[in-house]
């Protein structure tokens, strides 16, 4: 596996791989992998010839208070990883690479009609880091596939969008969440969790399982989101928002509607903040929990 910072390195590499007529999938990360974004690679390995994966943790998606400098840092572990999962190259840009003017000094995209709801409502800015940051990534390597996970299910919609709206030549697929053994979804801030928030994390999953029980069995979906917030409190959870939304468009679904939903949750425990999501009407795997 080849491994570059810079623009110009990357691009010698893109262009001998398509001097051949292969096909290159890229998986954009923040580092500190772990088997979920080992699955996106085999996920894009299997749809191109070469996988880029880059790995960058991008400024102008965390908001003031949030974890950027503390982030989980982990080059050499994440090659190791890459390598060992079929990446063809790891793309590792500096800030200067990604932003030349400076974070604060370079243009800005947004997607107003996804991101204001749901993460976008308690995190504001951030999907504009995100839609920012994958639009110069869709630049650099000129993707003809990029991958994501459906674990952060608003941003996936809100990439889609821009891809759409923007014409990127770029096919994106939807990568399934990958979980721990009790139920909890992969994720890079895991590792924030102390013990006893670990064991209280797997609520989260609980919440959206028995959600999903109650959608089913035909109860009002008011009822299910005031319930559902009511379990993630009594977990111990601070929660931001537990809500049925449509997957198409992330609105409010109207009366009735009960085609294309799925349930969103967000919550902290102590200083770390956990996101999950169910698509609602699917044959979900019994409880594993006690």
């Amino acid at each position: 596996m080849d491994i570059v910072e810079t623009l110009p390195q990357l691009r010698a590499r893109l262009d001998a791989w398509r001097a051949q007529g292969e096909s290159v999938a890229l998986v954009p990360t923040m580092g500190n992998l772990h088997a979920g974004h080992f699955a996106l690679v085999e996920q894009a390995r299997a749809a191109c010839d070469r996988v880029v994966a880059s790995v960058f943790v991008n400024p102008t998606q965390f908001g003031p208070g949030e974890d950027f400098e503390r982030y989980p840092r982990t080059p050499q572990e994440d090659a190791e990883g890459l390598a060992a999962h079929g990446c063809s190259l790891m793309y590792l840009p500096g800030v200067g690479t990604l932003y030349p003017f400076g974070p604060d000094r370079s243009h800005r995209l947004s997607v107003p009609a996804l991101a204001d709801v749901l993460c976008g409502a308690h995190r504001p800015g951030h999907f504009d880091g995100v839609v920012t940051v994958v639009s110069r990534l869709f630049n650099h390597v000129q993707p003809d596939v990029a991958v994501f996970g459906e674990k952060d299910f608003q941003q996936l919609r809100i990439l889609e969008r821009m891809a759409e709206d923007l014409g990127y030549p770029v096919r994106i697929l939807r990568g399934a969440t990958v979980r721990e053994e009790d139920g909890l979804a992969m994720s890079s801030r895991n590792r924030y969790l102390d013990n006893s928030q670990r064991g209280q994390a797997t609520a989260i999953r609980r919440t959206l399982l028995l959600a999903h029980e109650a959608w089913t069995a035909g109860q009002p979906l008011a009822a299910i989101e005031e319930e559902g917030v009511s379990r993630l409190r009594e977990a111990g959870f601070t929660v931001d928002y537990l809500e049925i939304r449509r997957e198409s468009d992330l609105a409010r679904p109207a009366a009735g509607e009960r085609d294309g939903l799925r349930i969103f949750a967000a919550a902290k425990l102590g200083t770390t903040r956990l996101i999950d999501n169910l698509a609602l009407g699917f044959e979900p795997k019994p409880l594993m929990f006690n």
